[in-house]
């Protein structure tokens, strides 16, 4: 295989470093990232909690393994007993013990599930179509409408024997010839759904990863931080064809007169666009 061919595999594992407001490098790209949203930290943060409680789990399971192997072998003298078949006691404390091991981490997780589900007072809502191989991105109620597709640059290196260095390419295969422009400090609101086969929609610093499933329309949000402007990308994480490593996501986050600015000249855009292409009277 090419290294054109390889690097679709290797940078969709690498995307989740990829935001704009981080820097991490060797180890921290092990974890998943606290992102630059309020939802996106909570999630994050019930992580390594779950996680600390499977750590300390684990290391009273495999202390009691280890020291079990150690103390009861048989170079030891230690003779298995064959008489008792089961402890009542002891069946019961790990039957038990679990179930409220389980509870306890069942109130957080359904806390942080049900925020996350919670897409009430949204300021913005955003309707984004998953197709073979791009996004289509409606403001609705806006007048603004586009789509987001691979970049020219990184579409061109990825062709077989194209004979450019994909790692003179910025970005490669994470760029778009249009982002998704949304303001800081604003609740945004996105409907998903595809238009051919199933998609996903996923920016590892919001926090947000969604299907987009044809006849279906799946609901998400984000609210980026107020101190955290910039471009944050991520890709499509479900298997949707052949050019499924080539359909990234960028999401400019600009401050929300920028963003108006923007909204604005984009909704005059598309006016004139429709007026040009309205057929003569």
């Amino acid at each position: 295989m090419t290294r054109a061919t390889l690097a679709p595999l290797v940078l969709a594992a690498a995307a989740a470093g990829c935001g704009a407001a981080r820097a991490d490098s060797g180890w921290g790209l092990l974890n998943m990232p606290e992102g630059v949203t309020d939802i996106s930290r909570k999630i994050y943060a019930l992580h390594m909690e779950i996680f600390e409680v499977c750590v300390v789990i684990a290391i009273g399971v495999f202390a009691a393994m280890i020291w079990s192997i150690i103390r009861f072998r048989k170079s030891r003298g230690a003779i298995p007993d064959i008489t008792r078949v089961h402890n009542t006691k002891v069946e019961a404390i790990w039957t038990v013990v679990p179930v409220f091991i389980l509870i306890a981490m069942a109130v957080p997780s359904a806390r942080t599930l049900i925020e996350i589900e919670d897409t009430t007072r949204s300021e913005l809502t955003i309707k984004v179509t998953g197709f073979q191989w791009g996004w289509h991105y409606d403001y609705l109620d806006r007048g603004v409408a586009y789509y987001s597709r691979l970049d020219r640059r990184s579409d061109a290196a990825r062709q077989l024997l194209s004979g450019i260095d994909p790692y003179t390419v910025d970005h490669y295969l994470l760029n778009v010839d249009q982002p998704l422009v949304v303001p800081v400090a604003t609740k945004v609101r996105l409907l998903i759904t595809g238009a051919d086969v199933i998609h996903s929609w996923w920016v590892p610093d919001f926090g947000v990863k969604k299907d987009a499933i044809p006849g279906f329309v799946n609901e998400a949000w984000f609210n980026v931080d107020a101190e955290r402007p910039g471009l944050y990308r991520g890709q499509c994480a479900e298997l949707c064809g052949r050019d499924h490593g080539f359909m990234p996501i960028v999401v400019d986050a600009r401050p929300n007169p920028a963003f108006a600015a923007w909204l604005k000249a984009a909704a005059a855009k598309s006016r004139q666009a429709s007026a040009a292409a309205a057929p003569a009277p």
